[in-house]
């Protein structure tokens, strides 16, 4: 008889730190909703017809048109003959052209070097300088997989113990989860802090304090970690507050690691977006000579284009025999070139005059419209609901409204082993087919209880979800008074 088979790898041998990682809330709900899909789609009979998912920020999954002028260019360098093609622009040609010049054999199939295509880090650099009207050394820059990717090159730098204690990054609460994920394979110690939701979600210095003051007993906190504008609170931080926060990295020896990946995606009137370098330069000394990694990614803004996973980042003031070590542990992933092709149009798009600009200019425009009355529209009617109250969404993709549960619906929660949120959650999916991911997956006060929903679906279907959600939540309230 065969040998009863042994698995080689088992819970018992394999790296502790996959095991550790935080398995995000929302990727417990995803077998339940491909099982609804499969049985609408079966003909089971449901309250609902489709599976709403306002979670997401995968922009074009939910609806969002392409810029033509990105696609026109990627179109060309995919496939060089549409150089010849009359129907496409002369600027989209001369972008395309540049990327496949810099292509070794000019081909966009090739390898690039580990840190990007060097005259589209160039433009990137040209594009932080025009941002920010601060000079940018496009040697400081780096093109990454999407900004994910990018972050987690520079947290493995910060991967070793010190007298026994592991290296800390602070992380904003609530959070995108990425983060928290990152921290656990990379056996880095989760140092939280709490964003003040009564103050539109901003950073609380004494909040900030409390947290670093206790951590120092277990860990040695090293990076503090900055989403702006906020993921999943849409909060723009004000200059006075990056100030704030600029000073208490530096008190406290802390390397900034800045997420602006949404600083196109400003809605109100009253926010502006800072980048970090920006006023850490214009702070001066010592400040300005203070380390700091921001990130830029295609995936967010006007663009929303995920699935190419491309991005950039600027590393400031970095020792340069450290920055010798990070190129050289990068070197042996020779990086795709077609994402890098797309950021090409994002930091070099079409200027006055070029026949690609006034479209441009429009999509651009429609886009960002669009969002913003999206956002306005989820927040106003999102307030109305008994028990929720919202934060102004005044940029990103994202709000992450509170809701005030009954002792009945928690105690009716405590039954199903579930925390009040979640509860909720499941309870809005199997009535109405609307996801909404709770807050627990994100973290949140202790005792408070939220959810987090996008402003990316267009204003119709936006409509019907609220409206659906309206009639659930108004019987849910009903039921446990």
């Amino acid at each position: 008889m065969a040998a009863e088979h042994k698995y080689f790898l088992t819970l018992n041998n394999i790296n502790p730190n996959i095991k550790k990682m935080e398995y995000p809330l929302c990727g417990l709900f995803e077998a339940r909703i491909a099982e609804l899909e499969r049985e609408i789609k079966n003909g089971v009979k449901k309250p609902f017809t489709e599976i709403i998912k306002p979670d997401t920020g995968d922009c074009h999954a939910i609806g969002q048109s392409p810029i033509t002028f990105i696609r026109q260019v990627m179109s060309i360098v995919l496939y060089p003959p549409l150089l010849d093609d009359p129907k496409f622009p002369d600027d989209a040609k001369q972008r395309a052209r540049v990327i496949l010049n810099a292509c070794r054999g000019g081909s966009i199939g090739s390898y690039t070097d580990a840190t990007g295509i060097e005259i589209i880090r160039k433009h990137a650099a040209e594009f932080i300088e025009k941002r920010d009207g601060i000079p940018c050394n496009w040697e400081d820059v780096t093109l990454c997989g999407g900004a994910a990717d990018g972050i987690k090159k520079i947290l493995k730098l910060f991967i070793k113990e010190t007298n026994g204690k592991r290296a800390g990054v602070m992380i904003p609460i609530p959070q995108y989860y990425f983060y928290s994920v990152t921290l656990d394979e990379f056996g880095l110690h989760k140092i939280r802090y709490y964003l003040d939701e009564s103050q539109k979600w901003s950073v609380n210095i004494e909040e900030m304090q409390r947290s670093i003051d206790k951590a120092k007993e277990i860990c040695i906190p090293k990076v503090l970690v900055i989403i702006n504008p906020g993921n999943p609170t849409g909060q723009v931080l004000t200059r006075k507050n990056i100030e704030e926060i600029i000073q208490f990295a530096y008190k406290e020896n802390l390397y900034i690691l800045a997420d602006e990946v949404h600083q196109n995606n400003i809605y109100s009137e009253n926010s502006k977006f800072y980048s970090f370098k920006k006023v850490m330069t214009e702070m001066g000394k010592p400040y300005a000579d203070m380390e700091l990694s921001s990130f830029m990614s295609c995936s967010k803004g006007y663009s929303g284009e995920c699935g190419f996973r491309a991005g950039f980042s600027e590393t400031l003031n970095m020792c340069p025999e450290v920055k010798a070590v990070f190129h050289k542990a990068s070197s042996p992933m020779l990086c795709s070139a077609t994402g890098q092709a797309c950021l090409e149009p994002l930091v070099c798009p079409p200027e006055s005059g070029e026949p690609s600009y006034e479209l441009f200019i429009k999509e651009k425009k429609d886009i960002l419209d669009s969002l913003k009355s999206q956002a306005k529209l989820l927040v106003d009617t999102l307030n109305k609901f008994e028990g929720i109250s919202c934060n102004e969404v005044q940029g990103a993709m994202y709000a992450f409204p509170q809701i005030k549960f009954s002792l009945r619906a928690i105690e009716a929660a405590k039954e199903q082993n579930q925390s009040p949120d979640k509860f909720y959650a499941t309870e809005v999916l199997e009535n109405t087919g609307i996801y909404i991911a709770p807050g627990e997956g994100f973290g949140q006060v202790p005792r408070t209880y939220h959810f987090c929903v996008t402003t990316l679906l267009p204003v119709n279907k936006m409509k019907i979800m609220l409206k659906n959600l309206e009639v659930f939540h108004k019987e849910f309230m009903d039921r446990y008074r």
